[in-house]
């Protein structure tokens, strides 16, 4: 006969009753304390003296996530079979139709990622007390946009105090019935994975749901397949552990085959807290130092790229001018107030709001840092609206690292405009083009022709933008040499923008890297593309 719940499971408290009979599901309220978007729950008190085990779960809407975390749970808590009962800290949607879940998925606006701490049941079947990040679904009907919002939070999530700063192992939550990696699961898997250091590596597994015990062939050779980079075992093949999710089922109508489906899930779940407690943790320092790194790069080659094609419009005005000079030289000498027609460029500002990030709905307001000294815009979007210091683009001694002049922050202002390119026809005269070539050289001690001059402007800028692309290309290097998967979504536009570049400069070793880097990217893009126009970038807001 079962156990009476009220015998073994007494002392648990903070339980509310959600459905009795076979088994009586329980809901588990733990303490819950929210800092900004992240959110921690923590069942029982923490014991100091105890070890401590970090299990980072990641997947696509709808793998079964939910029920994994409730499964640990359980198994943590030394909830048996026998014991007819089961607890709930994650709540489960139970037969909704596909319509219901989409239409649950795109109303709930949260993007948090969410800590539990189960203390307290340390020497009832793991020697440990653990601890489980949760992170939104990947993949879910607000697309594209709300995934990328997952990397910050665990950016934050790592960087806040009182956050999480180990790691045992990060479990990727697939479901058995995966045969191929289809755009969605391709698009999540190098999501995750380019968040990760090279050293988390050993740490990746596999977490097979909705499995009937069988060796998940098709899902093995869906990974190979897609090169994920994850632990392996002594066979060279993905380590994995299988879960079956019916724990909650009526027992009454099939106990036979749930019972065997929970004799399943305990055997795998032994392995799994076996590989977890043999796992060393892994500083997530190296994560921090990847996505910082990924962060910086989009910053820093978005800065590089308005660099780059501003200085580009200024050398085709200049050699429009050179061009008009020798075109018009004889009324030039006849005339000494014949005016010539050319290109100005100049920047302008122009209304910017900003993205709607979390953070910005957040502190209410939005923008881009922009240096008013450069005409530079140093960091779109930027959340630090009540000091701009506080900016992760403003340095320890208050300066720019962005903007080309590095320039202190009191040249900085964050406002709701940014600067942008513009051109405009302008008639001058030869005298005139040179005084004003000779103002912007105030100082030189040798007066030269106005020919001379633009000569030398067309060196100087040339100059200036082989060292922006070398900068941006340097970061490129950088974060292929931290990053676990570096072949991301994020890099691909910036890809196209320096191949173009160094052909044009015939750096061969630097084009075939990043030649190489971009068709391993194309791969990527071609699912994310494919994703996108199959609706990943629709749903509500």
């Amino acid at each position: 006969m079962a156990m009476n719940s009220s015998s073994k499971f007494n002392h648990i408290t903070n339980k509310v009753l959600i459905r009795p009979g076979s088994p009586a599901v329980y809901r588990l309220i733990p303490t819950t304390k929210n800092v900004q978007s992240l959110t921690k729950k923590t069942l029982g008190q923490k014991d100091a003296s105890k070890s401590n085990k970090t299990i980072l779960l990641v997947g696509e809407t709808g793998t079964g996530k939910s029920t994994l975390i409730n499964a640990l749970v359980n198994y943590a808590m030394g909830v048996k079979w026998a014991d007819n009962i089961w607890f709930e800290i994650v709540e489960e949607k139970k037969n909704q139709s596909r319509l219901e879940e989409e239409e649950n998925q795109s109303e709930s606006q949260t993007t948090d990622v969410t800590v539990y701490e189960i203390f307290g049941f340390e020497d009832q079947t793991l020697p440990y007390s653990l601890t489980i990040i949760d992170t939104p679904g990947y993949g879910d009907t607000r697309g594209i946009e709300k995934d990328n919002i997952v990397g910050q939070k665990l950016l934050e999530l790592f960087r806040t105090e009182g956050g999480v700063h180990k790691i045992n192992v990060v479990g990727l939550v697939l479901k058995a019935s995966v045969n191929r990696l289809d755009d969605r699961q391709s698009y999540t898997l190098n999501s995750v994975l380019s968040l990760f250091d090279k050293k988390m590596e050993d740490s990746v597994v596999a977490l097979i749901t909705h499995s009937n015990g069988r060796r998940p062939k098709n899902v093995l050779t869906a990974l190979e397949a897609a090169k994920v980079k994850c632990a392996k075992d002594d066979k060279n093949q993905p380590v994995y552990f299988l879960f079956e999710n019916c724990q909650t089922e009526d027992r009454e109508e099939d106990p036979d085959g749930l019972e065997r489906a929970d004799e399943l899930t305990v055997r795998e779940m032994r392995k799994l807290t076996d590989f977890l407690e043999r796992s060393k943790p892994k500083r997530v320092q190296g994560t921090v130092d990847v996505l910082n790194e990924r962060d910086t790069l989009k910053t820093c080659i978005k800065n590089l790229r308005e660099r780059v094609e501003f200085i580009e419009d200024k050398l085709k005005g200049i050699k429009e001018k050179e061009e008009a000079l020798e075109k018009h030289k004889g009324e030039i000498e006849k005339n000494k107030d014949f005016k010539i027609p050319t290109t100005e460029v100049y920047k302008d500002k122009e209304y910017y709001e900003g993205k709607r990030t979390w953070t910005s709905l957040w502190i209410g307001k939005k923008g881009s840092l922009c240096c008013t000294k450069c005409e530079e815009n140093c960091h779109y979007d930027c959340e630090t609206a009540w000091a701009k210091v506080l900016c992760k683009f403003i340095d320890f001694s208050d300066h720019c690292t962005i903007c080309r002049g590095k320039c202190h922050e009191s040249h900085h202002v964050r406002e709701q405009w940014r600067y942008v390119t513009k051109t405009r026809t302008v008639h001058k005269t030869c005298k005139e083009m040179e005084e004003m070539y000779k103002a912007g050289k105030a100082g030189h001690a040798e007066a030269k022709s106005l020919l001379e001059m633009l000569k030398n402007d067309i060196r100087e800028l040339e100059r200036d933008k082989n060292r922006w692309l070398e900068e941006a290309f340097k970061h490129i290097v950088e974060l292929e040499r931290i990053a676990l998967n570096a072949d991301s979504l994020d890099v691909h536009e910036h890809l196209d923008f320096l191949i173009k570049r160094m052909e044009e400069k015939r750096e061969t070793q630097k084009i075939q890297k990043l030649t190489e880097m971009k068709s391993r990217v194309d791969k990527v893009l071609q699912a994310g593309m494919r994703y996108m126009g199959a609706g990943g970038t629709s749903g509500k807001r």
